[in-house]
Order: structure tokens, then C-alpha cells, then sequence
């Protein structure tokens, strides 16, 4: 399929990040109609050109947390004893399982980044959490792409970032005219970081996300451009998210949430350099939490 007779855009809205004062960013998932994109279930960009980045400690559950820097460095530090400085072309992955904290800090200006979440299974959301960083990523290459493939398999090139579910994250320099391989039965996503692209006859500016659907073997991409392609598998679990917990139920994330206010170190542990300094969970609405469904094409 090459061809998109009734583009899906998914435009970026503008939001406040929790704990850091006058720091906005712009959130491209989850939507309303795009809950997920494989299992992919949360982006936000930061930049370009943020003057200070500072994110205290904060806990996660029931999902990986990708952190892509694009310019700028990160200081990434976490309850599991990580302590890593992440520059542009490396990527972070960290695996909350039951219960993780971290913070992130910039130590440079102009910093510009992506923060993904991937959603994990319901069999994965109880493991041991965990770090991983990866300097060294693998490249696809073909006329006219030249690709960083952060996690999954693009094409017969597959990252070593550990995943849970079959899906694809992949920085795309498209310098001329290419194609992509893609999987038939992956839905995909693609967002311009800078340039622009042309997709069939539809332009691609930076700011929304182009929803590519499934059923495709392939994409062809006209630049120059860099871009962001997500995809995977469509999830078929329903998700309830709030704040930075993952679950699937109400009393799931309020065990969570009760569990970091009360400072609950067996099951989020402590970030070291931060004495007491943390995030504090906002009040949870005076309503349940249900879970965000997933659109039918995903059934």
C-alpha cells in the first residue's frame, strides 16, 4: 500500500510537566482515538531548545520508559543504582516492572528530547525493574534513509534494547527519495522532528503524528527530513493511565500512587543524590479511573 486516500493526523497539544515550573512539552500520545501505537503509549517532545531540564525523582509501573535525546545531554539516575550521562544517538530503556523511581536532568542548554513510554504486557508488569543503556545502536541503510534503529527491527537490522512485545522505534534521516520495510501486521506512526516529508501525496510537517495504520509492507518517504517511526503489534489490553503509573485497573494505581506518597522504599526504592527531594503524587479525581479503550481497529 502506498497510498493514503484519508490521512489520520494526531495533532501535539501543548501540556504542563508535573514539578518543573514554567516547563511545557508537547504531548503527541496518548489520544483519544490513538490510546496506543503498538504498545507504544505516551510521547512527548521537549525542544527544541529548552533552556533547563530538571525532573526530580518519580516513580513509574507497568511500563518502559525510552528516553531519545536528540541535542543536548541528560543525566539520568534511578532506584535500581543507575548513574548514566545520555548524549543524542544513545538511548536509555528502563523497565519499570512493579515499581521504579527516577530523575532527569540536563547538563547542557538547548536540550531537545523525546520521552516514550512502551506499555508493558500484564505478565511483564511484575518483574524486577531495571536499566539499560545502549551507546552503540544499530543502522539501517538504503537509497536515500539512513536509519538509527532504537529499539525492535527495522528490516533485517534489530536493536539490542530489550522489549516485550514485537514493535519498532527508529530515527529516520531521509536525505532524498527511500523506502522503509515495514511488517503488514504492524500498525505505525510517523512524527517530523525537523524538515519535512512527503508520504504518497501528503506532506508531513514537525508537530503531528501521521498515522500509517497496518496492512503495509512497505513506505516510501521524499525528504529531507528526520523523522520518528513508531510501530508494533496493535495492544490489546485496555489501559488505565494516570500521572506516570501504567495499569489496568483503579485500585491498581491507587496501591501505586498510596505506595510513593507513603515513600515506600521496598517497592520504588531511592534515587541517590536527591536527599528527600521528590515529586509528589497529585490528588488521584473523586471519580474510578477506567480504562482508555481500544479503538476496533485494534480488536
Amino acid at each position: 500500500m502506498s497510498n493514503l486516500t484519508s490521512p489520520e493526523f494526531f495533532e501535539a497539544r501543548e501540556v504542563p510537566l508535573g514539578g518543573v515550573r514554567g516547563v511545557r512539552v508537547d504531548r503527541v500520545l496518548p489520544q483519544r482515538d490513538l490510546p496506543t501505537l503498538g504498545a507504544w503509549c505516551f510521547l512527548d517532545q521537549f525542544g527544541p531548545g529548552f533552556a533547563e531540564m530538571i525532573v526530580l525523582p518519580h516513580p513509574h509501573i507497568g511500563l518502559q520508559t525510552v528516553t531519545w535525546p536528540l541535542a543536548g545531554e541528560i543525566r539520568h539516575r534511578d532506584s535500581v543504582g543507575s548513574d548514566v550521562v545520555l548524549r543524542p544517538g544513545q538511548l536509555n530503556l528502563m523497565p519499570s516492572g512493579r515499581g521504579v523511581a527516577h530523575s532527569e536532568v540536563s547538563l547542557t542548554e538547548g536540550v531537545h528530547a523525546l520521552q516514550l513510554w512502551v506499555a508493558l504486557p500484564a505478565e511483564a508488569t511484575q518483574l524486577d525493574p531495571g536499566f539499560e543503556h545502549h551507546a552503540q545502536l544499530p543502522k539501517f541503510r538504503s537509497e536515500g534513509i539512513d536509519a538509527l534503529v532504537f529499539m525492535g527491527a527495522l528490516g533485517d537490522v534489530e536493536s539490542r534494547a530489550t522489549t516485550y512485545t514485537p514493535l519498532v522505534g527508529a530515527q529516520i534521516d531521509v536525505t532524498d527519495v527511500g523506502t522503509v520495510p515495514l511488517r503488514p501486521d504492524f500498525e505505525y506512526g510517523l512524527l517530523v522532528i525537523d524538515g519535512a516529508v512527503r508520504v504518497a501525496d501528503v506532506e508531513l510537517k514537525p508537530g503531528p503524528l501521521l498515522y500509517l495504520g497496518t496492512g503495509r509492507d512497505e513506505v516510501t518517504l521524499a525528504g529531507p527530513a528526520r523523522v520518528i517511526l513508531l510501530g508494533g503489534e496493535p495492544f490489546p489490553d485496555d489501559l488505565v493511565m494516570w500521572w506516570n503509573f501504567v495499569g489496568r485497573s483503579h485500585d491498581e494505581i491507587m496501591a501505586a500512587r498510596e505506595a510513593w506518597e507513603n515513600e515506600d522504599t521496598s517497592r520504588f526504592g531511592t534515587v541517590a543524590g536527591h536527599g528527600r527531594e521528590r515529586i509528589p503524587a497529585p490528588i488521584l479525581p473523586n471519580l474510578r479511573l477506567k480504562p482508555r479503550k481500544q479503538p476496533l481497529r485494534n480488536q
